[in-house]
């Protein structure tokens, strides 16, 4: 069984895409929140995570970050585990 991922993100963002594309890479399906023009969006992020870039990730309930944090992750190799790919 798989991890639910959950991303707060923006269209346009390098951040944004980067970490779409390393999730799509590893076959990782996941609910791509879209904060573009959203208020209420963007404040459920901010509430949720206490920071206000873009992206914001959860897998599980555990908050992982932005890009770097998930890049760093994929670095250590744990990534995987935490996705319950391995």
């Amino acid at each position: 069984m798989s991890a639910t991922v959950k991303i707060y993100s923006t269209r346009f963002c390098p951040y944004c895409v980067r970490a779409r594309s390393l999730l799509d890479s590893k076959g990782v399906k996941y609910t791509d929140i879209r904060v573009d023009g959203d208020v209420e969006l963007r404040r459920e992020m901010v509430q949720r995570s206490g920071r206000y870039t873009v992206p914001q990730i959860w897998i599980d309930t555990r908050h992982i970050g932005g890009y770097d944090d998930l890049a760093g992750l994929e670095r250590q190799g744990s990534l995987n585990k935490l996705l319950q790919l391995a």
